[in-house]
């Protein structure tokens, strides 16, 4: 399944025809270049590997400098791989842009999403506060964690204060409302995760597809 990478650039609104808003994520999506495939004889699955944006000389190690020579490119900073549905087939140097996806489809798209820090309980898991009434010594604190003296211990798993975000997310079915292409941008329904600038991984809808 066809696999663009992209950059989110930030949100902004459309609207249509009939004077309806939409709000929009826009997507700076390739184009990005086949770099590796990858087959069933060599390598025990079939795959294509896919790079986006071009990477300086000085910043290329040996092992990447001789894979991008081997395949004729440029060095990218970013490779991906996508696994080769029935009656796909790619070549090494090919050029993959946003003219694979088509309006109105379902995408599913991935990213990470926007460090939080450390964060208590009730922002991180949405726990609710304690009582607020003077005197009272459990305001925003979890509550209790181990059960008295059985088991007498903390099972693992608590939903605690702890580090929050920069995690993978998928978002999916993500309507792809329009397409740009001599800008090789993607403009897609609601919010993706990430900030501006976040790598994004776009692909079509596994699920909720509309045919």
């Amino acid at each position: 399944m066809i696999t663009l990478l992209g950059r989110k650039i930030g949100m902004t609104q459309i609207f249509t025809d009939a004077g309806k808003m939409i709000p929009v994520t826009v997507i700076e999506a390739g184009p990005e270049v086949v770099t590796q495939v990858k087959t069933e004889e060599t390598d025990g699955y079939a795959a294509v590997q896919v790079g986006f944006e071009d990477k300086k000389a000085n910043r290329t190690n040996k092992p990447e400098e001789g894979h991008f020579k081997k395949a004729g490119i440029e060095a990218k900073k970013n490779l991906a791989e996508f696994r080769i549905e029935e009656g796909e087939s790619y070549e090494v140097g090919q050029i993959i842009t946003v003219a694979a996806f088509e309006e109105g489809k379902k995408l599913d798209i991935t990213g990470t999403s926007k460090g939080k820090g450390t964060q208590g309980n009730i922002k991180r898991h949405g726990h609710h506060r304690g009582p607020m009434s003077h005197g009272s010594k459990h305001k925003r604190l979890h509550g209790a964690l181990a059960g008295a003296s059985y088991p007498g211990r903390v099972f693992k798993g608590n939903k605690s204060p702890g580090r929050m975000g920069r995690e993978t997310v998928t978002v999916q079915n993500v309507e792809l409302v329009k397409i740009i292409e001599d800008r090789n941008l993607l403009l897609v329904k609601g919010a993706v995760p990430g900030g501006k600038g976040g790598l994004l991984k776009i692909r079509y809808a596994v699920k909720g597809q509309d045919e």
